[in-house]
């Protein structure tokens, strides 16, 4: 884990401030300030539980979502659009799982040109301890109890919606008779 920077003052405070004095009041900078840093400091303490496992918080999403398959397998295509990143970031992604004898890449027999990815029995074995160490740890939000992590979910849902992540159905699960991540 990176080591605290302990500074006597918040710094993002104090760039609210001095913007407040330049340019004005504008409550977003300190926003998006705030949650960039929250993603710094969020990345870095998981990452700094999964990297025993050899793996960084991309390639244990993707294990997960390998997981949550019903055939523990898919697509490559269907991994960036439900993980929500670029095809070549995918395709580093899990080529780095395969080194790891973590996830195996076989054709597609439904698509004569595309890929699947499907987790091995080992690569299964790491998901489920690196999951249990991610938990122990709340994902780094222990600082927030289970009613707080439900609002930040919910405050951030509109900005995910605004940027097209997915069709608004009312449904927050956006459950599908095929589930959402399978």
């Amino acid at each position: 884990m990176p080591k605290p920077l302990s500074l006597p003052f918040d710094p993002i405070a104090r760039a609210d401030e001095l913007w407040k004095q330049r340019w004005g009041s504008v409550p977003a900078m300190a926003a998006i300030t705030s949650i960039m840093r929250a993603q710094q400091i969020l990345l870095g303490q998981v990452d700094a539980v999964v990297k025993p496992y050899g793996l960084t918080f991309a390639r244990y999403e993707a294990l997960v979502l390998l997981t949550f398959s019903k055939e523990g397998e898919l697509p490559m295509s269907k991994i960036g659009e439900r993980l929500m990143v670029h095809p070549t970031s995918v395709t580093n992604t899990v080529d780095r799982l395969v080194r790891s004898g973590l996830v195996e890449k076989r054709p597609n027999p439904n698509d004569g040109r595309g890929v699947l990815a499907a987790i091995t029995d080992r690569g299964r074995g790491v998901v489920e301890s690196a999951t249990r160490d991610l938990m122990a740890m709340d994902f780094g939000l222990s600082v927030y109890d289970a009613e707080e992590c439900g609002e930040i979910f919910a405050m951030l849902r509109p900005l995910r919606v605004a940027a097209q992540d997915f069709e608004e159905t009312g449904d927050p699960g956006g459950h599908r008779e095929s589930g959402a991540w399978g």
